[in-house]
C-alpha cells in the first residue's frame, strides 16, 4: 500500500469558498473516486460550519482544508479560527433552517471528531472503502 496523499489549502472564510472546497476535494480525489460524492457533501458541511459558526467567517478570517487519501480511506479536516463553544452534533427541529451539518457528518462517515487547540477548532471525518470478501454478497447497512 502506498503512503497516503496529502493536499492542504488555506482559504478565505467567505461563503463562496464552500463551492471552491468542493472543487478542491474533487481535484484531490479525482472524478472517478468511489467516495467522491460523500466526501464533497461532508466537506461542504464542515466548511459551511467554519464560515458560519467560527471566527474564520469574520473579516480577514481563513480556514485550512486538508484531504488525505489512501487505498482504503479518505480523511478530510477543516481547521477554523475557533468559536466560543465546541462543535457539536445538535438535533434541529424539522422547521429549523440549519443545524443539520454535523448530524449528516455523523450519519454518513465511518468516523468523525474534533479537537480544540490554541483557540482553533479542527473538525474531521473519515470515509472508508467497503470491501466484500470474494464469494460473499454485500450486506446493506441498516
Amino acid at each position: 500500500m502506498e503512503p497516503p496523499d496529502y493536499d492542504t489549502w488555506v482559504l478565505p472564510g467567505a461563503p463562496e469558498q464552500v463551492a471552491r472546497a468542493r472543487r478542491l476535494v474533487t481535484s484531490a480525489l479525482g472524478r472517478e473516486h468511489p467516495l467522491l460524492e460523500e466526501s464533497i457533501l461532508l466537506t461542504s458541511e464542515l466548511v459551511t460550519n467554519a464560515v458560519v459558526h467560527s471566527r474564520s467567517g469574520g473579516a480577514g478570517g481563513c480556514f485550512t482544508l486538508s484531504v488525505r487519501c489512501s487505498d482504503s480511506r479518505v480523511r478530510v479536516c477543516v481547521k477554523d479560527g475557533g468559536s466560543d463553544a465546541p462543535p457539536r452534533a445538535c438535533r434541529s427541529s424539522t422547521q429549523a433552517a440549519g443545524g443539520r451539518g454535523l448530524p449528516i457528518v455523523e450519519a454518513l462517515s465511518q468516523r468523525w471528531g474534533f479537537s480544540r487547540e490554541y483557540g482553533l477548532n479542527t473538525v474531521w471525518f473519515e470515509l472508508m472503502m467497503a470491501t466484500v470478501p470474494a464469494g460473499e454478497p454485500a450486506k446493506e447497512k441498516v
